[in-house]
């Protein structure tokens, strides 16, 4: 499908601060594509002071063919959240440093490529999963990567050298957490280094956790890193991200459409990379191809 056979008039919701191009350059290439495809556009540039509702009311009041996030996973997730369950889609303009969810949809990452959707683009519909009231779009996790967002998340650096900096220091005194995992095909109970619900393939460092995931097959996994000798941590890192962490005797998945996750010491859970304090009890549900996502011309999932 091409954009300017049905989309006529689109939202972007740009986040000024992501990236390190010029966002008024940007703002005016987005009008310019519009303009030459003979569509409405409006830009609603976030403020981190209740954008949800903002963008919520602008839906309301104006009927958006399309919506677009211009910037990191932060923008991506905000968007998706609002857009579930309706029959608008979501496209993607990634400008974060990590960009998780528009690598695994292999949207473009240069942004010359990416606007190119905008004229030409093809729509498919993809799950979500719902923890506890929050909606996860691409990943989510308890345990040791939650722990690091969440310090960087408190820090004032950012970039992929300061997340390092900060996993390097907790790595070295971090210990394995408790929990019980109850799936509607099996259970798990013991310690986990690191417990990751699935619904795509890998965080936006690139380390591929899940690399056998399909983003609209009804089902999502969890899935373990079970307790290592530290010694055995490079190894580990070595298979996230050469797409063979399934060679390490470490890991374990489940492939399910709903769970039961005790948090039995209360850690932080990561949800498409914000901390959010889950408390003990977390239901995990499938919502099958209930988000519209804008994609290259040709990519069936």
């Amino acid at each position: 499908m091409q954009v300017n056979e049905k989309h006529r008039k689109l939202l972007f919701v740009l986040n000024p601060i992501s990236g390190d191009i010029e966002k008024e350059d940007l703002e005016e290439e987005l009008k310019l594509v519009c303009e030459e495809c003979q569509m409405l556009s409006s830009i609603y540039k976030t403020t981190g002071e209740q954008d949800k509702e903002k963008i919520q009311e602008l839906l309301r009041a104006e009927q958006f063919d399309a919506v677009y996030a211009v910037g990191g996973d932060g923008t991506v997730s905000l968007v998706a959240s609002i857009l579930i369950g309706s029959k608008v889609p979501l496209g993607i303009i990634p400008l974060g440093s990590g960009n998780g969810l528009s690598k695994d949809l292999n949207i473009p990452q240069d942004t010359e490529e990416a606007l190119s959707l905008i004229r030409h683009h093809v729509v498919r519909e993809i799950d979500t999963i719902d923890l506890n009231g929050y909606p996860s779009i691409h990943l989510s996790d308890l345990g040791f990567n939650a722990l690091v967002v969440q310090r960087f998340s408190e820090g004032d650096k950012r970039g992929p050298g300061a997340y390092a900096w900060i996993a390097l220091q907790e790595f070295i005194s971090y210990e394995p957490k408790n929990y019980r995992i109850e799936t509607d095909c099996e259970t798990f109970e013991g310690p986990a280094f690191m417990v990751t619900i699935a619904n795509a393939n890998a965080f936006g460092s690139n380390a591929n956790i899940n690399p056998n995931g399909i983003l609209n097959d009804g089902k999502f996994e969890i899935c373990l890193i079970e307790p290592f000798p530290k010694a055995a941590g490079i190894g580990i890192m070595y298979k996230l991200y050469t797409e063979s962490i399934d060679d390490s005797v470490y890991t374990r998945r489940f492939s399910c459409r709903s769970a039961t996750i005790h948090n039995l010491e209360q850690e932080v859970v990561h949800i498409d990379g914000e901390p959010v304090e889950l408390g003990k009890e977390i239901k995990v549900t499938m919502h099958s191809r209930s988000l519209s996502v804008i994609l290259p011309v040709g990519e069936v999932l």
